[in-house]
């Protein structure tokens, strides 16, 4: 079998791929930015002491947890438009099941990042009359952002790696744009191993950035 990159060509690229790449990008971020806004929620609920909140909380985030995603995107993506009476739409399916699915593991995350805070700061933001609210929002919370900050940017490179399994409900990511550009050209094998080359750069560069920006704030600590 020869290959053959010779379709490879700005057309290609406008065509196919770009779509694509603009899907996955805008589902990695809004994902990021819902599932570290619920998971946040999800970790006070967990840390508030009070058993009507963190029971339920554990149980989302275990459940979600163990459950491996492709069939949580199909099991949405199936079920909820029989509840609501019509369909979502593989877009809006994936963007709703992939931030309900991350908020599970930045829920961890964020977890661990507000225990690491120093209990002596609570108690000091207690002392100068803060309530829980306050001292959350003015003095765990930020520390515990910079603290995770590199460990949330990693989950978020995975989370682009993972929004390739919406390929289960037809959605048009990355790896669609050359799946189908595959079909297209009759180039499957160089389609695949193009977007296995585009997957890495992406990640690989992002990991990297991820890597001097520890770096960093190892440094200002």
């Amino acid at each position: 079998m020869n290959i053959d990159f010779s379709f490879l060509t700005w057309d290609f690229i406008r065509g196919f791929i770009l779509n694509g790449l603009y899907f996955s990008l805008v589902l990695t971020l809004v994902a990021m930015l819902g599932g570290i806004f619920l998971g946040t929620l999800l970790a006070l609920a967990r840390l508030s002491g009070k058993k009507i909140f963190a029971i339920p909380a554990q149980i989302y985030v275990d459940t979600l947890r163990s459950i491996p995603l492709v069939m949580v995107i199909l099991w949405f993506f199936l079920l909820i438009p029989l509840l609501i009476g019509r369909p979502l739409g593989a877009e809006w399916s994936a963007v709703i099941t992939f931030t309900l699915f991350e908020a599970a593991y930045y829920s961890e995350i964020m977890r661990a990042g507000i225990q690491s805070v120093s209990r002596g700061q609570v108690h000091a933001g207690y002392a100068v009359g803060m309530t829980y609210p306050q001292v959350m929002k003015l003095v765990v919370l930020p520390q515990a952002f910079r603290n995770m900050l590199p460990v949330l940017l990693m989950q978020t490179i995975i989370l682009f790696q993972d929004t390739s399994l919406v390929y289960a409900i037809g959605a048009y990511d990355l790896l669609k744009g050359f799946e189908v550009a595959g079909k297209n050209f009759n180039r499957p094998v160089e389609t695949y191993m193009l977007a296995a080359v585009v997957y890495f750069v992406i990640c690989f560069s992002l990991s990297m950035g991820v890597r001097a920006l520890q770096k960093r704030i190892q440094i200002i600590r």
